[in-house]
């Protein structure tokens, strides 16, 4: 298809993702643009930039952010946020990369996408980034008075400080720095929280000015819309500017001749007596791939080395006694030249060189063996699989496409070579049992120097010190400030408060497009849904495409289970399938999976009903394969179910070392989400499952376990056993099958044999002991930010409302706490939450540097709510949540979402009503939740996952409000 201003040069079809790409070039800036024309309802446009940072004051992140914050055709404040209150997107972001920024959108609304769109090209290109929005995304000083301590603010500022207080995230920086030293990629691209107040707005201008430009952007369309108008769309904007040069080349890291070492601490605590704070990661930088067959080939390695428990690399680290947790384990292609890297954490800081010795001597081991053919097959089959699948999950196709292609493109290679894989797996395939991956190891690990080991430990001081280092640099600023100057700061931190208090202008707000109420669909999205009986098994069936692939979910009652065994479950279920049988070690099981199905997992869920507020709680073995596999997956899952080897108890205690170092590395990156689980522990008994199975508890309970298994295996092992002989009853079990009509038919047989063999027996539910919790608590890490909640059951404070809640809090969310939360406060994140079902509700925030200043906040909801919501603002909200209850899913998500519905109550009579009532929010309904809130702010329960010194300090002002506890 040809356009006047753009170049066609490719155009071909790509039978692998069976879309007609076609790759053009604007005449008249340069910029490039790849366009996939497929039958994808999911629609998805991005535009991305190569965004080099010099330094690591974080400018190509915060401009990220900034540009969103207001443009020339959309002049408001927010936005991005308008769009996240107002639109049926399915995709919303923008992300900053070590070397690029990427802006993507998806909706499968065609008038909303083309929306998003047009948004997203002005905030791109034509930003208003005044210095207030460089202040308050960036940095700025922040004196509240000529008394007042001069403090920093911002909200990139306060995101870094929670990244560099996650171990995991100071480790792959700084094993990333030190292996591209004299590239971009050795600047940290997110920012340094040390040296993001270098930034200087003429710099933040500049940059942009510099790289945001349609000559240095590359544009992926994928869907279903017109082709011609993508082009008329771009067209209408890079018109407006004409091509420049522009130097963004990613420069190669020159090569060493040597391996080199790294050292550093992090802020953390020390075990006198049995150090396991220390970590340790060797790393390779290696060579730009040639082409989709060597991209393939390094997932392909990756996989066979460390890409699960049973692999030969990830398996010797886990066995060492060495370490806790596997760090890392594959090759990055994210980078213009690759980073492999593996390590190990909670070790003992004096065994580092013993981890390092360990990972070379495995490798030199596997590069004179190599792997087994069972080894070979499942890798093979699992990626083949995945590949022809293409299964991106909750993440629209396109974006896959879209970042796959970038790789290559982004450095002047083939955008579309990325794209297809037959070709490429075919000579994979020919060559994987032969040298290829005994030689692949020795090119990649022992011929190539340029290496660097890592190792990091904890420091008890050096939170401290770093806060003190803070304090002492901005002394000496206020120092240097005579009375002139701290009352000129004092009247700028008044300005940007007032203008990040102040309203947008109605007419302004008006010009965002939106879709209309009548654009919304009135009715529920259905999916087909039969239900029979094989045996004493409810059995779910769902008619659906599937591409002859069969997903199936097998599920048992949980709630036959006692309370002290509860804690037990993610081990128990990872037990199943990682320890192997009485016929064959976990390794072979591994592999056998690999080599039969396109994955065996297990995972649990929890709710609570709607009809009768009972806990919902059920354990999940999932499984896909093609037909003529199905039976062998049965037979896998019956092995699982009933042989599974639970007397290994060293393979056990590996475990569940894993899942103690697997929740420490949460606690930062996910520590809202504890906080959560934490208020609702005391509210619920399906929240207080959730605490005994995922949160603070759970950790408690894993320190004390690790503890038993060396000194009582036998009683740990009595649990095992005495939980598989309760929860695997066909009485207490339902079976969920996914699968185009023909399939379903030829596979309920073998579903009946597969029952069968399984034990039978009354089911009878437990009655659980629910432990108390403190009616405050402060959970101490070790992290420069906090993370505040205040939450209650609002069904105990006798207040029912409606689905019509989801309407008010989302205007809650991207209004009154944005503000007060994000934007005046500098957290990254505030939020609010509320389950209809259950009636627990929380307010969150996300790595926040206040803590009573948040529950100020929240405490002020229901005054924000009751000054009311104009039409406009109303019925965006009302089109966001709309947008949230229809997000399309995969054939596998289909199925198994209609099955949890009918397990926790939620029949489609429910939804419709649910759906009714958001479309019928009112004021009214903005009167009950400020109710509702006003309630939280009198009775709620707070949690706070912070730092020691805030924790103490908010203590001191509030007289001992929280009861504390140190988590690690």
């Amino acid at each position: 298809m040809s356009h006047p201003a753009f170049e066609l040069v490719r155009d071909e079809a790509i039978a692998e993702i069976n879309s007609q790409a076609r790759l053009y070039r604007h005449k008249k800036t340069g910029a490039e643009v790849l366009s996939l024309i497929n039958d994808d309802e999911n629609k998805v446009f991005g535009i991305t930039f190569k965004t080099p940072p010099e330094d690591a004051t974080g400018i190509a992140h915060i401009l990220e952010h900034s540009v969103l914050c207001g443009s020339r055709k959309y002049p408001v404040k927010k936005p991005f946020v308008e769009l996240l209150k107002g639109s049926m997107h399915t995709f919303l972001n923008a992300m900053t990369y070590p070397d690029k920024t990427a802006y993507p959108v998806a909706s499968q609304n065609l008038k909303d996408f083309y929306n998003l769109v047009d948004v997203y090209l002005d905030a791109v290109l034509f930003p208003i980034i005044s210095e207030d929005t460089f202040e308050q995304e960036g940095w700025h000083y922040e004196l509240d008075s000529a008394d007042a301590p001069l403090v920093y603010k911002g909200v990139v500022f306060n995101e870094m400080k929670g990244v560099y207080s996650s171990p995991d995230s100071v480790m792959h920086t700084q094993s990333q720095n030190a292996l591209y030293p004299d590239t971009t990629y050795g600047k940290s691209s997110g920012g340094d929280p040390t040296v993001i107040p270098d930034l200087t707005y003429a710099q933040f201008k500049r940059f942009h000015e510099t790289y945001y430009h349609p000559s240095n952007a590359r544009v992926v369309f994928s869907g279903d819309d017109a082709p011609e108008k993508r082009l008329d769309i771009l067209d209408a904007y890079f018109d407006q500017f004409d091509r420049i040069a522009v130097d963004a080349e990613v420069k190669l890291q020159p090569r060493w001749n040597a391996p080199r070492a790294v050292s550093g601490t992090y802020a953390g605590t020390i075990d006198s007596e049995k150090r396991r704070d220390g970590m340790v990661s060797v790393n390779w930088m290696l060579d730009e791939p040639e082409g989709r067959e060597e991209t393939l080939s390094h997932g392909m390695l990756s996989y066979l080395l460390a890409g699960n428990s049973a692999a030969p690399l990830r398996k010797k680290l886990n066995e060492s006694g060495l370490g806790e947790g596997v760090l890392g384990g594959g090759i990055s292609t994210y980078l213009r030249q690759p980073m492999a890297g593996v390590g190990l954490k909670g070790i003992d800081p004096s065994n580092a060189e013993k981890v390092e010795a360990l990972i070379l001597e495995t490798l030199r081991d596997l590069a004179e063996t190599g792997f087994s053919d069972e080894q070979i097959d499942a890798a093979i089959n699992m990626f083949e699989f995945n590949l022809r699948e293409n299964n991106t999950g909750s993440t629209p196709r396109g974006m896959s496409y879209m970042f796959t292609a970038m790789g290559p493109w982004l450095h002047g290679g083939d955008p579309l070579a990325q794209l297809s894989f037959e070709e490429a797996l075919a000579s994979v395939k020919a060559k994987a049992k032969g040298e290829h991956f005994k030689n692949e190891i020795r090119r990649l690990f022992f011929d190539n120097p340029h290496r660097v080991t890592s190792t990091l430990e904890a420091d008890p001081e050096q939170g401290a010190r770093e806060a003190q280092a803070e304090v002492d640099k901005l002394a000496a600023v206020r120092a240097g400030l005579d009375d002139e100057a701290i009352q000129r700061v004092v009247a700028r931190t008044e300005r940007l408060k007032a203008l990040q208090e102040a309203v947008d202008k109605p007419e302004d707000l008006a010009k965002i497009p939106t879709l209309s109420r009548d654009d919304l669909e009135r009715d529920i999205r259905t999916i087909p849904t039969g239900e029979s009986a094989i045996d004493a098994a409810r059995f779910f069936y769902h008619d659906l495409a599937t591409i002859g692939i069969l997903y199936l979910d097998v599920g048992f009652d949980v709630t036959v289970l006692d309370s002290e065994q509860l804690p037990y479950m993610p081990l128990f279920g990872r037990a199943l399938l990682q320890t192997g049988t009485s016929k064959e070690d976990f390794v072979s099981l591994t592999q056998r999976i690999g080599r039969t199905t396109g994955g065996v997992a297990q995972h649990r869920a929890l709710a609570t009903r709607s009809e009768d507020g009972q806990t919902a709680a059920w354990f999940f073995l999932s499984g896909k394969a093609v037909a003529d596999k199905f039976g062998d997956m049965l037979d896998i899952m019956g092995d699982v179910l009933l042989d599974a080897r639970l007397s290994n108890k060293e393979r056990f205690r590996q475990m569940a070392l894993e899942e103690k170092a697997g929740f420490e590395a949460r606690l930062v990156p996910g520590g809202n989400g504890i906080v959560d689980t934490r208020i609702k522990a005391a509210l619920t008994e399906a929240s207080w499952v959730a605490e005994q199975m995922s949160g603070v508890s759970y950790h408690e309970f894993l320190k004390g376990l690790i503890e038993r298994i060396d000194s009582d295996w036998a009683s740990v092992e009595a649990v095992l056993v005495s939980i598989r002989e309760k929860l695997f009853n066909r009485g207490a079990m339902v079976i969920n099958l996914t699968a185009d009509a023909d399939l379903l038919d030829r596979a309920k047989s073998e579903l009946g044999q597969f029952v069968g063999k399984l034990p039978g027996g009354k089911f009878e539910r437990a009655t659980w002991r629910q432990s108390s919790f403190a009616a405050h608590e402060g959970l101490i890490i070790p992290a420069q930010v906090n993370y505040v909640g205040k939450g209650a059951n609002l069904k105990a404070l006798g207040i029912e409302l409606t689905a019509s809640a989801s309407v008010v809090l989302r205007h809650l969310n991207t209004t009154y706490l944005w503000d007060k939360v994000r934007v005046q406060g500098g957290a990254y994140g505030g939020s609010s939450r509320f389950d209809l079902s259950s009636g627990n509700f929380s307010f969150l925030s996300y790595r926040d540097p206040n803590l009573l200043k948040t529950l100020e906040a929240y405490d002020g909801a229901a005054k924000a709510l009751r000054a009311g919501i104009g039409e406009q603002d109303l019925t965006r909200s009302i089109i966001g949540v709309i947008g949230d209850l229809d997000r399309p899913e995969f054939a596998d998500a289909k199925g198994y979402s209609a099955m949890w519905r009918i397990l926790n109550g939620t029949t489609d009579a429910v939804r419709q009503q649910r759906r009714d009532e958001v479309l019928a929010t009112s004021a009214a309904d903005f009167e009950a939740m400020a109710a509702a809130v006003e309630a939280v702010a009198e009775k709620g329960r707070i949690v706070v996952l912070g730092g020691e010194a805030a924790i103490t300090a908010a203590n001191a002002e509030r007289d001992g409000l929280l009861t504390v506890q140190k988590v690690v």
